[in-house]
Parts: C-alpha cells; structure tokens; sequence
C-alpha cells in the first residue's frame, strides 16, 4: 500500500512539473506568435517611411490595416522617432493621443540579427505592451526608431486559458490516478492480504492450511506455502520419533546397570554405580525432553488455554502436598492464551508450583496477567509464582537457576525443574526470573508468547 501511494506522489509530482513545462512552451508559442503580428506591423511602417508620397513630401501613415490603432489609448500603437535631428520630430498613431512610448534598454533583451528589440513596458494608462523597436538608418534621408506596441493582455489572456485548461485535465488525471491506484490497491491486492490474515490465523493458530481460491499469479505462493507447512510437520514428526526411539535406547541399558547394581547393594562400587546412573537417567531425561521440545515448538499454529491447564496443576498439587495443608489460589485476567503446547505449559508451569509448595508455610499464589508493553515477537503474558516461605537472597536466587544446583538436600528433587523451566522457556522465547514475593516468599516471573 505505502510503495503504492509513494509511485501515486511520484507521478503527481511528475504531471505538476510537467504542467509547468507545457504553459512556458504555450507562452512562448503565444509570444513568437504575437512578435510576429508586431513585426509586420513594423516592417510596413519602415517601409512607408522610406517611400514619399506622389507629391514628394513625406509619406501619411494609415492604420495599418488595425483599426485599434485608430481608438484612442487602445493599447496597440506605433511611433516614429528621428534620432538625427536636434528637434524632436515624433510621429505616431492616432491611439497614443498626447502619450509616447519609453524606449526599451538593454535589460529588455539583446538585439536580433536584424537589429530588433522585444520586450515588455508599462504604456498609457498603465497598460501592459509587447513592445518591438528597430533603428533604421536611411542616410540622407534621416535616422528613425520606429516603434510598434500591441497590449499583453492578449497573451495573457491566452495564456491564462491555457492553465486553466491544462490544470483541469492534469487534475483530472491525477484523481483519476489515485482512485485507480486505491482501486488497484483494495481489490487487486486483496488476494496477497487473505494470504497474510491466514498466515496470521496459522500462526496463532486459528488455521492449520491456507483455505480459498487465489487468483493463478497467486495460487503458486499458496501452493508453496501448505507445502511447507506440510513439511515442516513432518519434520516435526520425524524428529519425535527419533526421540522417543533414542530415549528408549538409552534407557533400556541404564535399567540393565541399575538392576545389576542392586543385586551387589552392599558393595561400596556398586553404591557409587547407582548414584552415578541416577544423574545419568536425570540428565538424559532432561536433554530427551529438550530435544522433544525443541522439534515441538516448531509446530506452527499450537495455541493452548491456559486457565484450563493452572486448573489441573492446582488440583494435583493440593493432592500431592495434602498432608502439609497447601492451599494454591489461582487467578487470570480475561482469556489468556499460551502459544505453545499443553504438555510443555503444564511442565514449566508444574516444576515452578511444585517448588513453591516444597517451600510454602500455608498458601501458593499463581496469577497470569498480559505484558503491558508490546514486544517484536507479539503479544505475551506473565506468570507470577508467589508462596509465603522463607524466600532467597540474590545471590541464592541465581544459584539455584544453575541446573542440579540445591540448597536444600532435604527437599526432594534433582535439582533440574528451575532449569527446564529456563530452558523451556527460552525455547519459546520466554524467559524466568526470580525476586521477591509481596507474601514473603519467593516470587516466579514466567514470560511466554501468548495467542
């Protein structure tokens, strides 16, 4: 729409211009017609004073075939000056009354080949002339200026009409330039702005393919498009399945050594070897489950609701942690979204309630609320984690950030949940951050992409 709009300026601009261009080549036409008009005007009028009449005096000036030089002040007139003479010696036509006409200096223009002068001079009554002036040497016979002026209104007048004329059509074109670019704009591209709202509907997953006729110059992009998406599915698909097959490859051996570990229960090695397979059964289970997250998060499309799933949580954890009396209140502003799936929302969200519980005196808080600034990624959502425990000083709250790190070895776990929930939430690009909760406790900032 904008680069649209911007070639509409473009031309405008360009149709202004050359507006401006056409009416100076319109006033010059207007005007090389005119001089024209004058110049006969002044040759017969040069001609007429060399040629003496039948009885040898000097020649008696008609009209010129123009009656306005006749109409007194009418704006077009002729004079004839001699130069050569101590006396003045003026003679003009019957239009210029008592008046005469200035003489043009140099700044009116240079002189022609045939030693013509054109310009513009302000004549009787104020009028605006086109003047032409010309010396003529006749040697014995004398030296004259012999001078011809029509009024400009005419070229003005010409002039003026041809702008208005011109400025009407070039008008004109240009409404009709930017309704037809509107036009274009609003039902040519509507196609390409469907395709972008059924991005954005599988984006946030409102749609899984782009659905509808396109037009043929179109329907190659749409086409290109669920191809992709198709794809990008089954990569998805095929890198699960590698997962859950590597997870059970490794498994399988690890259960081998942890039960020939038992049977030797008593011997100091086999202790060791028990304790070193329970890490190694914690790490691979943490990497598996990044690996499946990170080929499911590239999905496109999964959006899940998240009271739903804070629901279950509450339930779960109230059961769990029963004989310590917890309670888990949560709370949500209007209909939130998480951009994402299920399972990954329910085990970021679990570890961090799971950890507020272990170290809550009575009561857990979660509260999701949506991020008052925008962000490039699009919209998001905060979820805040309070419990009313003993809390953790800075140094302790990037501590336990750290994967497998405990402060506490008498809290059951493995000291991985802060971490996957950090990894997880990378993943989507989130982030977790730790401080202080208004209860006392600690307070669990989860920020993720919401729908």
């Amino acid at each position: 729409m904008r680069l649209f709009l911007s070639a509409t300026a473009w031309v405008v601009v360009i149709l202004v211009l050359t507006g401006f261009v056409l009416s100076s080549v319109y006033r010059q036409a207007v005007e090389r017609s005119f001089d024209r008009r004058l110049n006969l005007y002044l040759r017969t009028l040069v001609a007429e004073t060399t040629t003496p009449d039948e009885n040898g005096a000097e020649h008696q000036f008609q009209s010129l075939g123009e009656p306005l030089f006749e109409i007194p002040l009418s704006g077009w007139y002729w004079q004839i000056s001699r130069l050569d003479s101590d006396k003045p010696d003026v003679r003009s036509s019957r239009s210029l009354w008592d008046k005469q006409l200035p003489k043009l200096d140099d700044d009116s223009g240079p002189l022609t080949a045939a030693g013509v002068r054109i310009g513009y001079v302000a004549g009787p009554e104020d009028q605006r002339l086109r003047q032409i002036e010309r010396q003529v040497d006749f040697g014995s016979d004398g030296k004259f200026l012999i001078t011809v002026a029509g009024d400009a209104t005419e070229i003005f007048d010409e002039t003026r009409t041809f702008d208005y004329y011109l400025g009407g059509t070039f008008l004109a074109l240009s409404l009709v330039l930017v309704f037809t670019t509107i036009f274009q704009v609003r039902f040519g591209l509507a196609p390409l702005k469907r395709i972008s709202d059924s991005l954005a509907a599988i984006r946030s997953g409102r749609a899984e393919r782009l659905e509808g006729e396109f037009p043929v110059e179109i329907e190659p992009l749409a086409r290109e498009t669920n191809a992709l998406i198709d794809a990008n599915r089954e990569i998805v698909e095929r890198a699960r399945t590698h997962v859950g097959n590597l997870a059970h490859a490794i498994k399988t051996p690890l259960s081998v050594i942890v039960n020939e570990a038992n049977v030797h229960g008593a011997d100091p090695f086999a202790a060791k070897v028990l304790e070193q397979a329970d890490v190694m059964r914690d790490q691979v289970a943490h990497h598996l489950e990044r690996a499946r997250i990170a080929a499911r998060v590239t999905v496109i499309g999964t959006v899940t609701d998240v009271a739903p799933v804070l629901e279950g949580l509450r339930r779960t954890m109230e059961k769990i942690h029963r004989d310590r009396g917890i309670t888990i209140a949560c709370r949500s502003s209007g209909h939130p979204r998480f951009r994402g799936e299920r399972q990954d929302l329910e085990e970021m969200v679990g570890n961090l309630v799971d950890n507020a519980c272990k170290w809550a005196r009575t009561r857990v808080d979660v509260e999701v609320m949506a991020v008052a600034s925008g962000s490039p990624g699009g919209a998001m959502m905060r979820i805040l984690v309070d419990d009313d425990g003993p809390g953790l000083s800075p140094a302790e709250r990037a501590q336990v950030a750290r994967r497998g790190q405990r402060l506490d070895e008498s809290k059951p776990g493995s000291g991985l949940g802060l971490a996957i929930v950090v990894d997880l939430a990378a993943l989507y690009q989130g982030s977790l951050a730790l401080g202080g909760s208004p209860t006392g406790g600690l307070r669990a900032e989860l920020t993720l992409p919401a729908a």
